[in-house]
């Protein structure tokens, strides 16, 4: 298992980022991105935190950590400037918190997102078929979230997705140990939104496809 989604005492998680690792690992995750909330005030405090802290996790050898962040409820017109950022910070993995229909997230943050140099839109809410065509076009990875609320629209992001071809990946968005599920239950939750046991392997194997990627 990989969660390329979680946060730490960085943003509103509850542990530390080492302690946070080690929860994953105890609970069989291989591979887990470390993407706490950002916007314009903490981007440059909270990255080169998490890049140091990834890169003693991962030389100890029991699961890889890498540094990302989640760019977070920020007027849709910075999330440009903050994605290109982000990458000149280091970040490995950048996420968007896209438009959960339990936060009143910006309008127009799906569509601006996925115009912007991003890996994953999280949680998208009710997908707009432009969006889901767009994110195909730009290889942007539309999550399946199992998160209490932010899943509540996963048959829906399934359904845009799969009409137009654009890559899934499954993420827990853990803020507690707890968050980190197991794989027969992840497998249950993206049974849940509709798709099929192909469907779901090819899911599985995106987030080892961007971990490989990014680790290069």
């Amino acid at each position: 298992m990989i969660d390329l989604h979680t946060h730490s005492i960085f943003s509103d998680g509850g542990l530390i980022p080492t302690e946070l690792a080690q929860r994953a690992y105890a609970a069989g995750y291989e591979a887990l991105a470390i993407t706490d909330h950002v916007d314009h005030s903490n981007i440059d405090f909270i990255l080169p935190r998490i890049i140091k802290v990834c890169s003693i996790i991962t030389e100890k050898g029991n699961i890889k950590a890498l540094p990302g962040i989640e760019i977070t409820h920020v007027d849709p017109r910075d999330i440009p400037a903050l994605a290109d950022e982000a990458r000149k910070l280091g970040a490995k993995i950048v996420v968007v918190h896209g438009e959960t229909i339990v936060e009143p997230v910006p309008a127009g943050t799906n569509l601006a997102a996925l115009k912007s140099a991003i890996d994953i839109l999280a949680h998208p809410g009710l997908l707009t078929e432009e969006e889901a065509r767009l994110a195909a076009q730009r290889g942007i990875y539309l999550e399946i979230t199992t998160r209490k609320g932010h899943n509540l629209s996963n048959g829906h992001v399934v359904q845009m997705a799969r009409k137009f071809k654009a890559n899934l990946v499954l993420n827990n968005d853990a803020h507690s140990p707890s968050d980190f599920v197991h794989s027969e239950l992840a497998r249950k939750i993206a049974r849940g939104a509709g798709l099929a046991d192909d469907e779901i392997s090819v899911m599985l194997e995106n987030s080892n496809r961007i971990v490989q990627k990014v680790s290069v």
